[in-house]
């Protein structure tokens, strides 16, 4: 399997950049996120290093690993090991004269990419904070009115409200889903992907146990998820993560971090633990268990691609 590490790099104006591949070489003419071939015996790291200051006349100085992708073509089969880059010296151009171009997320979607780069396009435009709401029981009731002052465009939800019924949560679910559609919000069922045919929901959200019981043949489609839209699952530990990865997952959160009042007597794994698992997930990471805004920087360190977690998260 040929091995390629690719970039998903941000400018501080929050754009992303692309590079447009030579019409001769394998899917020439498609857009695609900048890097290249491993060298025998290199090194990921090394190799990212390398392609950006041959490709493009930098050098990265904040950069982490985000997924692993395998793909197989008809004519060849590929592991894409992908990074994002935050930080560069230099200036950014086609230093091989290959077309590049800074593009927001937002327009990412205009452009033709081979179809190896779907997942790479799913997780470059991911939040850093995955926020999950209370239990309508825990604020009164009334989950739409509380959350109405605090939805911002942009913003992704996880719809999670154990205590209703079935029917119940479907009903909550239509009604969540007009305001986040109304604010620009991105909304993530919990554990009911039977609802993504109805209702204008981005992705669903897997339980644990949901994982544990899935075949692992099982593939997205068997559920009702389409391709284009986010499957994420909630994992504690390395099997959970390897089997998320493995049924394609395209984010998770990994937990509890810290101890939690809502699991008393469960002690958290702490940032070193949950990074050394993170950073091979081959899949975006969340941190969950009692997370505040200001652990972003915490879990971007460890490798993560941010922090989950309930009320906290929202601003008032």
């Amino acid at each position: 399997m040929l091995r390629v590490v690719a970039a998903i790099i941000h400018n501080p104006q929050g754009e992303i950049l692309i590079a447009r591949r030579p019409l001769h070489k394998h899917q020439g003419g498609l857009w695609e996120f900048p890097g290249g071939k491993l060298e025998d015996g290199e090194e990921a790291a090394h190799a990212l290093i390398r392609e950006l200051q041959e490709e493009l006349g930098i050098t990265p100085t904040s950069f982490r690993p985000l997924l692993i992708v395998e793909h197989h073509y008809p004519d060849k089969s590929v592991r894409l090991e992908v990074w994002r880059v935050t930080g560069f010296d230099g200036e950014a151009h086609g230093a091989e004269g290959q077309p590049v171009a800074w593009v927001p997320p937002a327009r990412l979607a205009e452009y033709d990419f081979p179809a190896a780069n779907t997942p790479i396009l799913k997780a470059a435009v991911l939040p850093e904070v995955y926020a999950i709401t209370p239990d309508p029981l825990d604020i009164g009731g009334d989950l739409p009115g509380w959350l109405t002052p605090r939805l911002r465009e942009g913003q992704w939800l996880l719809l999670r409200a154990r205590s209703l019924s079935a029917e119940s949560y479907a009903g909550l679910a239509a009604e969540i889903a007009g305001l986040c559609q109304a604010c620009g919000a991105r909304l993530m069922l919990h554990d009911r992907p039977d609802l993504l045919a109805q209702l204008p929901g981005h992705g669903v959200h897997l339980t644990a146990s949901t994982l544990k019981a899935l075949p692992e043949g099982w593939r997205r489609g068997d559920s009702g998820i389409g391709a284009e839209h986010y499957l994420s699952f909630s994992t504690h530990d390395q099997a959970e993560l390897d089997k998320a990865w493995r049924l394609g997952a395209d984010m998770v959160t990994l937990s509890p971090v810290r101890e939690t009042p809502s699991h008393p007597g469960m002690p958290g794994m702490g940032w070193e633990c949950w990074g050394s698992l993170a950073v091979g997930a081959g899949v975006p990471v969340y941190a969950l268990g009692g997370m505040r805004r200001e652990d972003v920087t915490l879990a971007h360190r460890y490798g993560g691609q941010g922090i989950a977690g309930i009320r906290g998260l929202f601003q008032d």
